[in-house]
């Protein structure tokens, strides 16, 4: 019946009128029409007398996300905070929400984020506020229909176990035994999740808020918000001044925009850009199934389809590929849904009648179809906004928000009050996007509408998205695109990811999977190598990245990083900036390169770039032209927006007069590396390039073919080789000219997916894998890279030496595996049979023809971590459930006396 539903055969009950009244697709329906549980909906819609004069904080969103927030700010100590909501708590898109907590994600800091809600609301809300947030832990279940999607769940499993998260592979055999009523002939096996569950939305949002109003902090309901107020600082720089409501306004330097789908509204009071889209979703409660109570959730991804018992009965929906847009917003869309379209609900009823094949005949109870937010990543939106200070997000959870709640209000609590969260957040952090796309309507529609399409695929580690591409592209891309550059994307910028051998490999224009009645392509030679890539082995390219690999280690390599981030610190207080926001010695003379980390007070690491010492020149972007001592950064493209903010905060802060000038749209960068690099520039070149002329960690303006560059002698791949820093105009000629001369050499182009083996098989680090805000330089090995030897303060220098006198608890190390085997991150690592970590970074070497990955091991008893704990101790890495022995490493097993990028070759 369900299915017939779908394909509009009939729009009665066949009892007891199953099926809801049927209006326009976008009409309202009253509270409790579809929604399966008690809401917090009034029919006071009185506006309050008077608002508080002040507060520390403003919370503007009465949903989970706002009602966390609260709570966690008043729980650490900010109790005169205050939440605003337009109608009554939960009214925005909490209330209609299906509830569901998983415990395993395939992220670290999801899966702690996890961790931490469930641990809130099974075990501190009732004690603390005798409030029932409405938990109920019936576990999880995720179905595999295949091999691919097995390993994946075998991949969240071993991550799980470094968190001490219990789950369990089953066969179909024992997932029919668990779960009876289940249709299991069509599986290939199951990952159990004994402690997953579901929370009560108006149960969870009142015990958060009576913690929080225990402790101080105000609610005040049925107050729109009708402004932001904002004024510019002596220093020329906007912040929060206050709140405008409908019942007057409250002083603050701090406000938190928790307003869900109606973010963006309430961003453009204040001037700010929220990118997220706003997108139908749905469920369907159906009436009573014997058997059914106490069953686990359950999720079968390849179906696009979710499962949740719901009383006595089934709450289901999943993600189509055609979901509809919500583009006319409304503020007073309380309490609200849309009548459910059964045209585009009828894939996920195919799916949940398989799954489930008892739903065949069993009654509609009721339909939900709300709005949700939605993001390009389909990662939330928190922290800081870079255009007004003290004017945070948290909101877009792409309908995550109350799984999500607790953690993320917990983070931002901590974001706020502390300058940075206790987790690395950068994921969810505002400022990952750049302006160019955040500020994109149709970059941000269609990648969130792919993100949407895509929730329930395979998490593969090297998938790379369709929609949106091509939003920024360097001087060189057309010329590599034809030389078969397969490209990858990072937040716009296209940058190239490995090169095929047969022939280009165009992204086209996006086709929305064939949805929306545009026609999907029927050649995409770009979308059929990405499904190479879908597997957790060695892809199909895997021998062509290695060539790419050799060719630089036994000769000379040319690799396009034009999507690095380039930009000039310059002004009178440059000096004072770079050695306040960087670790190294940055004193040193012109012509000087340094490699450096920039740290948050806390002593983390929120970046790693390289910084060069330049004097005033003609004015192009390579030379451009200043007044005094003038720096150029350049830091890894998909970051530099946030290593952007991150000194200007800091140059806010400390009120240094200097300016950041951003180039990365008028540059290029080509890095020559291998050891046959010096002969193939000397051709081009009459600068010497000799050791002695030209040393490592320096740069100079120098002609290439006859156009003028900027060549810094560095390396990201551990070897001998030149970084050459161009213009746009410049780019392709000088390219032309070292594929010529690097001909007779055997000049190979070369890929980000190359660059990333080369460099892990060195131990160089990737900040937000290797590096994180809550790893510091002496975790990480990099304690060579701070001024530590000099009085010169730097943002964290108390942090870095306090743990320097009282020793690290974590240490990042290297292991090899001799089994024919990727490590992808995420592995866990144990030592003696106790869990002391995970992999954060693993490749293939092929110079040295072994697995190897990087990870922080850590004491068991939390005590200081030496070198011969490390050394004294028996090691395994277990990668989908499977257990392997692992020799540690110190130091990089690759040329550990750095001899290669000096140029000394044996």
């Amino acid at each position: 019946m369900w299915r017939a539903l779908a394909r509009g055969a009939f729009q009665t009950r066949q009892r007891s009128q199953r099926v809801l009244s049927t209006s326009t697709r976008c009409s309202s329906q009253q509270a409790g029409s579809g929604v399966p549980y008690d809401t917090l909906q009034s029919s006071d819609k009185s506006h309050p007398s008077s608002v508080p004069e002040s507060a520390d904080v403003v919370v503007i969103g009465g949903g989970s996300i706002g009602c966390s927030t609260l709570y966690h700010l008043a729980k650490m100590g900010v109790t005169n905070a205050v939440l605003v909501e337009r109608d009554q708590l939960t009214s925005g898109t909490t209330w209609h929400t299906g509830g569901l907590v998983w415990n395993l994600r395939p992220s670290d800091i999801e899966v702690r984020l996890l961790k931490y809600m469930a641990h809130l609301v099974r075990s501190v809300l009732e004690p603390e506020t005798g409030i029932v947030p409405g938990w109920i832990e019936n576990g999880g279940l995720f179905i595999a229909n295949n091999k691919e999607r097995l390993d994946e769940y075998k991949r969240l499993s071993t991550l799980g176990k470094v968190y001490g998260i219990e789950s369990h592979v089953l066969s179909p055999e024992e997932t029919k035994k668990l779960y009876p009523l289940l249709n299991t002939e069509d599986i290939y096996g199951t990952l159990y999740s004994p402690s997953d569950g579901s929370i009560d939305p108006a149960g969870f949002c009142t015990a958060l808020t009576r913690g929080a109003t225990k402790r101080g902090a105000k609610v005040v309901t049925n107050c729109p918000v009708t402004g932001i107020v904002v004024g510019e600082d002596d220093f020329g720089v906007k912040r929060v001044k206050g709140v405008e409501t409908v019942s007057g306004t409250i002083k603050t330097q701090v406000v938190v925009n928790a307003a869900g789908v109606w973010a963006p509204y309430i961003g453009k009071m204040a001037g700010v850009s929220v990118p997220l889209t706003a997108l139908h979703h749905h469920y369907v409660v159906s009436e009573r199934i014997e058997g059914i109570h106490g069953m686990p959730n359950v999720r079968d991804h390849d179906a696009s389809v979710y499962l949740k018992v719901q009383g006595d009965g089934i709450a289901f929906g999943g993600y189509e590929t055609n979901p509809i847009f919500w583009k006319d917003v409304k503020n007073d869309f309380a309490f609200s849904l849309f009548e459910l379209d059964w045209d585009v609900f009828g894939f996920t009823i195919d799916g949940a009648c398989n799954r489930l094949p008892v739903l065949e005949t069993t009654g509609i109870k009721s339909t939900v179809c709300g709005p949700e937010s939605f993001t390009p990543d389909h990662k939330p939106l928190m922290g800081e906004t870079p255009e007004v200070r003290g004017f945070y997000l948290n909101c877009a959870m792409n309908s995550s928000g109350l799984m999500l709640g607790g953690g993320t209000g917990k983070e931002m609590a901590h974001w706020i009050i502390n300058g940075r969260p206790e987790l690395d957040m950068y994921g969810y952090d505002i400022r990952r996007f750049h302006p160019k796309v955040s500020h994109h309507a149709k970059w941000v529609d269609d990648r969130s509408q792919e993100a949407y399409a895509k929730n329930y695929s395979t998490v593969f580690p090297h998938d790379e998205p369709l929609a949106g591409r091509g939003m920024r592209k360097d001087a060189v891309h057309k010329v590599l695109e034809d030389a078969g550059c397969v490209y990858q994307e990072r937040l716009g910028w296209e940058r190239p990811g490995w090169f095929a051998t047969d022939g280009p490999a165009p992204v086209l224009e996006y086709d929305f999977y064939g949805a929306y009645d545009n026609p999907k392509h029927e050649n995409h030679r770009y979308a059929e190598l990405l499904q190479d890539d879908y597997t957790f082995d060695f892809p199909k390219h895997h021998d062509i990245i290695g060539n790419e690999c050799l060719s630089c280690r036994n000769g000379v390599g040319i690799f396009n990083m034009s999507y690095f981030g380039q930009l000039y610190l310059t002004g009178p207080d440059a000096q004072k900036a770079v050695d306040w926001i960087f670790t190294n010695d940055m004193t040193k003379p012109a012509g000087s390169t340094m490699y450096t980390c920039a740290l948050n007070k806390d002593g983390g690491v929120e970046s790693d770039l390289t910084v060069s010492v330049v004097e005033s020149g003609t004015g192009s972007p390579i030379d451009p032209s200043f007044d005094g001592r003038g720096f150029y950064i350049a830091a890894g493209g998909g970051v530099t927006q946030h290593v952007k903010t991150h000194m200007q905060t800091a140059i806010q802060d400390e009120r240094f007069d200097c300016t950041i000038l951003d180039h990365s749209d008028d540059m290029g960068v080509l890095s020559i590396q291998g050891p046959k690099s010096r002969e193939v520039l000397q051709s081009l070149t009459s600068t010497d390039l000799s050791n002695e002329a030209f040393k490592f960690n320096t740069h100079k303006l120098m002609t290439v073919g006859g156009h003028t560059v900027r060549a810094i002698r560095l390396s990201f791949v551990g070897e001998l080789g030149w970084e050459l820093h161009v213009t746009n105009e410049t780019s392709v000629p000088v390219y032309q000219a070292v594929m010529e001369a690097g001909a007779r050499f055997g000049i190979t182009n070369g890929g980000y997916r190359a660059l990333d083996s080369l460099s892990l098989e060195k131990g160089y680090h990737l900040w937000r894998t290797d590096l994180r805000p809550e790893d510091t330089p002496l975790e990480s090995g990099l304690g060579f890279v701070c001024k530590l030897k000099k009085d010169t303060p730097f943002l964290g220098r108390e942090a870095v030496e306090k743990q320097k006198a009282e020793g690290i608890r974590k240490k990042r190390v290297c292991f090899t595996i001799d089994e024919h085997l990727p490590l992808l991150g995420f592995e866990c690592i144990r030592r003696n049979d106790e869990v002391v970590g995970f992999i954060r970074r693993g490749e293939f070497g092929y110079h040295i023809n072994k697995n190897l990955g990087y990870g922080y091991v850590s004491n068991p008893n939390g005590d200081v971590v030496t070198n011969e704990f490390l050394t004294e101790g028996n090691y395994t890495i277990e990668r989908l459930g499977e257990v392997y022995k692992a020799e540690l490493h110190l130091k990089s097993p690759f040329d550990p006396q750095n001899k290669r990028i000096k140029g000394i070759y044996e």
